[in-house]
């Protein structure tokens, strides 16, 4: 016969029963925006670069304010004694056969160049995505817009810049114009694959089957998922900018002689790479910095942005 085991009542007790917990799920919070900054921050070399670039960035915009520096006045040689002077306490960067001061040009020519960069890759970026968001979304759009990208992407993109430049003149303005005229269709060809990949998912499937816009679609469904695809493009697209007005004002193209880029110190100074080389150098290696910082920061934020790597 089965012996049964004793049970001692008091060992239990009824707890009574609180909907309003049950309901409550006990999961760490998620905020996306910071695992973002959370996993952006254990990239240590991508924090290094950054206080790098918003040091360049601080001296680009804050520095010219101060200094008064004028690139119409390097034909007037005030002091026979101010030329030539090698980098000191004094003169940080030194000066030219003028006399002027590298340290106040070269910031002057940072602002220049770190502008037109940076407006370059907003305009086309936003008109990129946009466009090329519903490119991937309409069949009769993508037959269109397909003939439209094989005829740009035939033609190198330096030789359409330097050309309208030509045409249009010299000028800050001229120049932005032409460098963005037709950059954006890369960018919405590379949005225009992405977005092809995510229409096609069961839940935009069955979004389209209920009769969401296209619109709503792009905006709600689609585009918030490219955040990190969109970051990517962007770290790609800000130092081939700058590499791209730096070309362009080392050859004489695209801003007039009364504004001063870093492209343009450096084709200025070009010629004392061998007698004063630090009028060649430091234009090359602020450049250097600002392209560089701008790769590996945008590459981390891409990186961060990406849900895949949040732990």
């Amino acid at each position: 016969m089965e012996v049964q085991p004793k049970v001692n009542d008091a060992s239990f007790h009824f707890i009574e029963t609180n909907e309003r917990e049950a309901e409550v799920i006990d999961t760490p919070k998620y905020s996306y925006w910071q695992s973002v900054w959370r996993t952006f921050g254990r990239n240590k070399v991508a924090i290094f670069f950054l206080v790098i670039l918003a040091a360049i960035l601080l001296m680009s915009f804050i520095q010219p304010m101060f200094s008064g520096y004028d690139p119409m006045n390097s034909a007037k040689i005030n002091d026979l004694s101010a030329r030539y002077i090698e980098p000191n306490s004094e003169q940080w960067f030194g000066t030219d056969a003028n006399g002027q001061s590298l340290f106040d040009a070269t910031w002057s020519g940072a602002k220049t160049s770190i502008s037109i960069t940076v407006l370059a890759t907003l305009v086309t970026t936003v008109i990129g995505v946009i466009v090329g968001a519903f490119w991937g979304m309409s069949q009769k759009v993508d037959v269109f817009m397909l003939e439209v990208y094989n005829i740009f992407a035939n033609i190198p993109f330096l030789l359409i810049v330097m050309v309208l430049s030509y045409s249009l003149g010299n000028g800050f303005w001229n120049l932005l114009f032409a460098m963005t005229l037709t950059s954006w269709i890369f960018t919405a060809y590379f949005i225009r694959v992405q977005v092809m990949i995510m229409r096609d998912r069961e839940y935009n499937l069955a979004s389209r089957t209920l009769g969401t816009p296209a619109s709503r679609m792009i905006f709600k469904n689609i585009l918030p998922y490219l955040t990190s695809i969109i970051t990517t493009d962007v770290s790609r697209t800000l130092p081939a900018f700058i590499g791209t007005e730096t070309f362009l004002s080392f050859i004489g193209v695209g801003l007039s002689a009364d504004v001063v880029s870093l492209g343009g110190l450096i084709n200025r100074y070009s010629t004392n790479i061998s007698s004063k080389p630090y009028l060649f150098w430091i234009p090359v290696s602020v450049l250097a910095l600002v392209s560089v910082s701008l790769y590996i920061v945008g590459q981390a934020l891409a990186d961060a942005t990406d849900p895949k790597n949040h732990i």
